[in-house]
């Protein structure tokens, strides 16, 4: 796959909730997930550990009231999303998230995955 049909690809599976199953077909096995310094888990190194920090996300969200992910941008082996979440977190408050994610791909696998957020403050 190009670069071009994986962001595609991602994109499409994101917007139907199968964030689990984008990291499973598009992800290579030795991939690298960063989050933004000082975050729990800033940096997950393997296909397994994204799947684990995935599933502790959901686990951690209380309520998923909407997802919004853009078109991708694509330039030579990178391409990026803005995704912006409105979801109650436990103990928290509801809030709205957006982010811009740069994706690296290399020989037909996204590589590394990094996120750009501030989280909102708590009210």
């Amino acid at each position: 796959m190009t670069t071009q049909e994986i962001a595609q690809r991602l994109v499409t599976l994101c917007r139907q909730g199968q964030s689990d199953q984008a990291y499973k077909e598009l992800f290579a096995d030795d991939a690298v997930g960063l989050e933004p310094a000082g975050f729990p888990n800033a940096e997950v190194k393997g296909l397994n550990n994204l799947l684990i920090k995935s599933q502790q996300f959901q686990e951690m969200t209380e309520e998923f009231h909407s997802l919004e992910v853009s078109d991708p941008i694509v330039a030579g082996d990178h391409f990026s999303v803005v995704m912006t979440l409105d979801a109650t977190m436990k103990g928290r408050p509801r809030a709205t998230i957006s982010e811009i994610i740069v994706y690296e791909v290399t020989e037909g696998k996204i590589t590394q995955e990094q996120f750009f957020y501030k989280m909102p403050m708590p009210a």
